[in-house]
């Protein structure tokens, strides 16, 4: 008797416990499994206008949000560069100049020697040549023979060095003028205004300065991107990356939007991970886009990696250890295939006809 009220009692607690918990069936459905990724609209070729000199923002020839053409100036920059520098380097082209061909030329002096060298060893050749013959018919000393021969060679060399030290100096001074010149092109160029212009059609959509303040080359100045034509950047987690490839389908919301789903198609994908975020960057691009858009918008996005047009699938939170459920019959092994936030496509270890329960938490 003890026995079977005792195994009553145990029927009874499991199947009460059994209809306690939450159950359900396997359903054939569509199931679409997609990448998650953080999402924000930027205009297309979007770029940043640097300085090239430091100065004083003098003028703003546009506001933010007007359209502007290649070409067009954007901002003008007052330089603040000493008129010293412009000076100094007008000095030393002139002296570079006066250096090379002036009066005072370092080649005239190299020139003047030369000239003095060559009449010497003119005149210690014929002396040599002299001596030669009347030693050559045993006539003088072999002393005088030998300093005769010594002269000549000495201005032999000598020649050869003031050369070589023209040619060399020449090359120098030829070298000092280019630089002369670059370098006072150069303090022309910074020392005057200097006007920053779009290098391509589009939209200012950002100044980063007024007049009157600071200009450096460090910062950039203003914003400019295309008007009409925008790209969706997406971040991805770096798990999902190898999921990923061009042409795949994109699902987007906006929080400018609200519940309005768009259409894109991923286009791009960088190859270089962003340390700090752990994450991809990969771009997208509208099907058909929303009327108006804005530089920044942000909101979510769903690429499509794969789907099914029916499969057999469970809840997702029905599922456990990744590939186990409660029956009947108690825990089981199944195989799985797709997945999306909801629910999880079910390969093999279960039927339409078999009810789960949901595992507890």
């Amino acid at each position: 008797m003890n026995k079977l009220l005792f195994l009553n009692v145990f029927l009874f607690t499991l199947f009460s416990c059994s209809d306690n918990k939450e159950k359900t069936y396997p359903t054939k459905m569509p199931l679409t499994e997609s990448v998650y990724a953080s999402a924000t609209v930027q205009p297309d070729s979007l770029y940043q206008a640097y300085s090239i000199v430091m100065g004083i923002l003098d003028k703003t020839w546009l506001e933010e949000g007007d359209t502007v053409k290649k070409g067009d100036p954007i901002l003008q920059i007052t330089n603040t560069s000493p008129e010293l520098n412009v000076e100094n380097a007008k000095l030393a082209l002139q002296l570079a100049k006066e250096n090379y061909n002036g009066r005072a030329a370092v080649l005239a002096s190299i020139q003047d020697e030369i000239q003095a060298s060559e009449l010497r060893l003119t005149n210690d050749s014929i002396n040599y040549f002299r001596q030669k013959n009347l030693w050559d018919q045993h006539i003088g000393s072999e002393a005088e023979y030998d300093n005769r021969k010594l002269a000549f060679e000495l201005s032999q060399n000598n020649l050869n060095l003031l050369k070589r030290k023209y040619r060399q100096t020449k090359n120098e001074l030829e070298t000092q003028l280019k630089q002369a010149e670059n370098n006072y092109k150069t303090s022309m160029t910074t020392s005057g205004d200097f006007t920053i212009t779009s290098k391509i059609n589009g939209t200012v959509y950002a100044l980063y300065k007024n007049p009157g303040e600071i200009v450096t080359t460090q910062q950039p100045v203003a914003a400019v991107g295309k008007t009409r034509a925008f790209v969706i950047e997406l971040l991805v987690d770096e798990v999902d990356i190898v999921k990923l490839k061009k042409g795949q389908q994109v699902f987007l919301t906006l929080d400018s939007y609200g519940s309005n789903v768009f259409e894109a198609t991923l286009n791009k994908i960088y190859p270089r991970k962003d340390e700090r975020s752990q994450t991809f960057k990969v771009e997208a691009l509208f099907k058909k886009p929303p009327n108006t858009l804005y530089p920044g918008l942000s909101g979510e996005g769903n690429i499509v990696i794969s789907q099914k047009e029916e499969t057999l699938t469970i809840p997702k939170d029905y599922l456990f250890d990744a590939s186990k459920v409660i029956t009947e019959d108690g825990e089981i092994e199944v195989s799985v295939g797709l997945q999306n936030l909801d629910r999880v496509e079910i390969l093999d270890g279960l039927d339409e006809g078999t009810a789960i329960y949901k595992p507890e938490q």
